[in-house]
């Protein structure tokens, strides 16, 4: 009986730490973007479904937004369509955006449900489209000072959290797939899916956006140190931008804009690490890269 004890004690020590994060956390909104390594890696997929319902288990309110570019990719090579990107964005034909819905809403969301829903009748999904969720316009980004035609790319408008609020109040833990509507209702549009997330962190008036993604977090000094910066204020990001790698671009402008519209912490952590979303909100030491507001901006 005592070695039980004994092996057990480590638990309750680890529970205990929690709690203060347990106390600061019930009750609030946490945006996480699904994306990178834990999105492929069978292992990796369960550990996250396993956080996002130990999230709401714990009385917090989860939602997940995700992309999914390896899958798309798969898919538009199976049917013959090539894969471009510039400036960083897919080229979104007619024909690629009819792949790029079916595989986020039909294939990477449908998982993602089937996984959180092992733990529970918990996780809904929906996409940008659905009750107006995500508003966006065709978005055309400037290379070399030349507004250039990227297809069926969209720069979010508008963001309308009624449905994922009903879904929380109910219980539920909504899972967004990166898709939007334009307006009119003309157009589907492919949006990236760190900008969305960012986007509804603020809409929801998150206390957290956690990105995962597959590095440690921002990186001091790429590529002549792997320091990783574990704190920094928005102005100090701002700052750092111009100089980041184009993939880190959109997630760090993504933490930017939700802790300059009201989300109180962004974080980029790495997603190849196990449990890496519990062992970043109820731990001491926490991983990854946090971004918080200007002192002023907290006044």
């Amino acid at each position: 009986m005592s070695t039980r004890k004994h092996t057990a004690l480590p638990k309750a020590q680890i529970l205990v730490e929690a709690l203060p994060w347990l106390t600061r956390h019930h009750g609030k909104t946490v945006v996480v973007k699904f994306g990178g390594n834990a999105m492929i890696n069978e292992e990796l997929k369960a550990a996250f479904a396993q956080d996002v319902v130990f999230l709401r288990h714990a009385g917090l309110k989860p939602v997940v937004v995700h992309g999914g570019g390896p899958q798309i990719n798969a898919q538009l090579d199976r049917q013959g369509l090539v894969s471009e990107f510039k400036a960083g964005l897919r080229v979104t034909t007619p024909e690629a955006m009819d792949v790029v819905r079916m595989v986020l809403a039909g294939q990477v969301q449908r998982e993602l449900v089937g996984l959180l829903n092992q733990h529970g009748p918990l996780a809904v999904g929906l996409t940008g489209e659905d009750a107006h969720t995500i508003t966006a316009t065709k978005h055309q980004p400037r290379i070399e000072g030349e507004l250039v035609d990227i297809g069926r790319v969209g720069q979010i408008t508008e963001i309308d959290t009624g449905a994922i609020e009903a879904l929380l109040e109910n219980g539920r833990i909504p899972v967004v797939s990166s898709i939007a509507r334009s307006a009119d209702d003309d157009h589907v549009y492919n949006v990236n899916a760190d900008t969305a997330a960012a986007a509804l962190a603020a809409a929801l008036n998150a206390e957290t956006l956690m990105v995962l993604t597959d590095v440690e977090g921002l990186y001091e000094d790429w590529p002549h140190s792997d320091e990783v910066i574990s704190r920094l204020t928005a102005t100090e990001l701002e700052k750092l931008l111009p100089d980041l790698a184009s993939g880190m671009v959109p997630k760090m402008e993504g933490c930017l804009h939700a802790v300059r519209n009201g989300v109180t912490t962004a974080r980029v952590i790495d997603g190849r690490v196990q449990h890496s979303i519990l062992l970043e909100i109820f731990t001491d030491e926490g991983i990854g890269t946090m971004v918080v507001p200007d002192p002023e901006e907290l006044t």
